[in-house]
């Protein structure tokens, strides 16, 4: 039978890799009562309700889209996020970008702040990939599918920031002008992209 060592060691080195909740506890046989145990030690950090990162677990600058995509798995991260895990701004947003489908429930999350859009069929479900980080499946649309969704949502983040993703875009992206008409054809934004598309490729 494993020791109390043992357990912090195991619980320790899942919650390096990644945020964890109390199931990921269940699954590894350890009592949940670790988790306020090691809190209480200073190993811990708690991040939100049900939420635990080990204190000295290296974190990259997109931490906090891991911690998202632990909490709502169904999720999708978008827009000045995805922008962001692209490459395709410099600006670091103020809140998680998220998108979920029209008829789901807003996300109960106080940390950290979500900004939530909503759609569904193609315009939901293009251009999602996977991605790695920090030791979390995230579900992220692609950079032509965020640069669609730019132009689709231009009324939250502003037709500029669309504008500048695009030219970003088309810098970083010289042959990826077919996965954008698609993906600007799957937001129906693509008749308003045009013009731009026209003087800027």
């Amino acid at each position: 039978m494993p020791t109390s060592a043992t357990k912090t060691g195991v619980l320790m080195r899942l919650a390096r890799k990644r945020p964890i909740r109390a199931r990921d506890l269940d699954r590894a046989g350890i009592p949940r009562a670790y988790l306020e145990r090691l809190r209480k030690r200073g190993l811990l950090e708690q991040v939100d309700r049900g939420l635990y990162r080990a204190v000295d677990a290296p974190a990259s600058e997109l931490l906090t889209l891991a911690e998202v995509a632990t909490r709502v798995p169904h999720g999708i991260v978008c827009l000045l996020s995805a922008l962001q895990a692209h490459e395709l701004t410099t600006e670091v947003p103020h809140g998680v970008w998220l998108m979920i489908d029209r008829h789901a429930r807003k996300p109960n999350i106080s940390y950290p702040k979500l900004e939530v859009v909503r759609a569904s069929g193609r315009a939901l479900t293009h251009g999602v990939e996977s991605r790695m980080i920090d030791g979390v499946r995230v579900r992220i649309t692609n950079p032509a599918k965020t640069v669609a969704d730019c132009f689709r949502y231009r009324r939250h983040v502003g037709l500029d920031v669309a504008l500048a993703a695009l030219r970003d875009y088309l810098r970083k992206h010289r042959s990826g002008m077919n996965a954008l008409v698609d993906a600007a054809r799957a937001d129906r934004v693509y008749t308003l992209m045009r013009p731009y598309l026209e003087v800027l490729a």
